[in-house]
This record gives C-alpha cells, sequence and structure tokens, in this order.
C-alpha cells in the first residue's frame, strides 16, 4: 500500500516537472521473472525507471549501500520503492542470494549492468553481474534505454524510457550458475546493441549531433578517459 501511494504521488509530480515518454511498456506488461537492465546515467534514473512502470507490480531494485546513509527519511523512502541495499565492494552474496530468490519467486529486478554511471550519456560497458544472476534465478533479460533529451536530468526536459523485448538467459547461451566466458561475451555484446539501437530508434538526428558535441566537448577536457566512449 505505502509502495502504491508514495509511487502515484511520485508519478504526478515527475510528470510535472519533466516531459517523460515511455515506449515499448507493452513488452513488460504482465511480465514476472525478469531481469530488467537499463543504462545509468544519473541518480535519479530509478526513479524514472520505476515511474514509468508503475501500473506494474512493485520490483527489486539493487541500489548501492551509501544511498541509505544519507538520511533517514531517504533510507524510509529507499526501502518503499524496494531498493535493496548492496555492498559492491565486499562481494554482498547476501543481498544477491535474496534478490535471486525474489526473481525465482517471480518478481522483476533492476540492476544496472554498468556498475556505476558514465559521464557523458552514452552507456558503456555491461559487466557480468546482472546476467549471472539472471542466469541463476532462470529470469528473463530485458534491455531498457534511457535517454535524457538535455544530456542529463534538467527539469521540464524531455526523457524518453525504452522498453526492448524480453529475452531468456537459454537463447544468450546462459543456464543457470553454468556461463562461459563466451556466453558472458555474447550476452553483453547483446545488450549493448539493445541499447544503441533503442537510441537510433527513439531520438532525432538533430539530437544525434547535439549529443556527439556534447560528448566531444567533455572528451576534449579529459586527459584520461574511463568509459571509453571517446
Amino acid at each position: 500500500m505505502a509502495y502504491r501511494i508514495v509511487a502515484t504521488v511520485l508519478w504526478v509530480v515527475w510528470h510535472l516537472v519533466f516531459r517523460i515518454h515511455t515506449v515499448g511498456k507493452e513488452k513488460i506488461k504482465g511480465l514476472r521473472q525478469y531481469v530488467l537492465c537499463p543504462n545509468h546515467i544519473s541518480a535519479v534514473d530509478p526513479l524514472f525507471i520505476v515511474l514509468a512502470r508503475a501500473w506494474e507490480p512493485q520490483m527489486l531494485v539493487m541500489g548501492k549501500e551509501e544511498l541509505f546513509e544519507i538520511h533517514p527519511f531517504i533510507s524510509w523512502f529507499f526501502h518503499k520503492m524496494g531498493v535493496i541495499p548492496v555492498n559492491r565492494g565486499k562481494g554482498d552474496t547476501g543481498a544477491v542470494e535474496y534478490c535471486i530468490s525474489g526473481v525465482k519467486q517471480g518478481k522483476g529486478l533492476l540492476i544496472f549492468p554498468e556498475g556505476t554511471r558514465t559521464k557523458d550519456g552514452m552507456p558503456g560497458k555491461p559487466k557480468s553481474g546482472a546476467f549471472v544472476v539472471a542466469a541463476a534465478a532462470n529470469a528473463q533479460l530485458v534491455p531498457c534505454r534511457i535517454i535524457y533529451h538535455a544530456g542529463g536530468p534538467k527539469l521540464f526536459s524531455k526523457v524518453t524510457v525504452v522498453y526492448g523485448d524480453p529475452i531468456s538467459c537459454q537463447e544468450l547461451g546462459l543456464e543457470g550458475e553454468q556461463h562461459s566466458a563466451a556466453g558472458l561475451r555474447k550476452a553483453k555484446a547483446w545488450l549493448s546493441q539493445q541499447w544503441q539501437q533503442m537510441y537510433e530508434e527513439n531520438t532525432t538526428q538533430q539530437q544525434k549531433q547535439i549529443d556527439q558535441k556534447r560528448i566531444e566537448l567533455l572528451c576534449s577536457g579529459q586527459k584520461e578517459q574511463e568509459n571509453g566512449n571517446c
């Protein structure tokens, strides 16, 4: 009940301050036992993803433990939104097993495969974690792309959340706890391709040019690039 109330209030507020557009929501309607894999640009990405599917049952969200150390109210809020704190630096197997168990029971799980935010708005390289969890839970993988048309979550700007077609782990060569390096490479390449396709299909040529100029400016101002997009 608390989740529905909070999600409804946030849905109204978020749609007042952002122009949110959702694409492909029919692809996850009624879907169960899945791992949602969006790109990661901003700290508020989870809110856009969750609110874009607010009509669906609450899902679990993997979030870094530091989020729960900011303020008691924020901790309460994240708990109500289904965020599971994960200690990323110490191999938090307890949190991972909890999420795997939840997915096996039919819940959805949100994981950002890149593991961290990118600085230029373009996706980085996916890591193995999301695929390992999905395979262990025998879940479907759902690609998701969040596109900030202003380069980031700026007030009153347009934000597009795109959902792709679910795919089984078996189709990607991922089976249970046995995942070969080749299978993981295939899964990562598939997700990167899906992210790019979603971007191409949901942005104008003018938007692409604006994004490219922004990336070039960011790259020219950095001596060493961390995400390999330059």
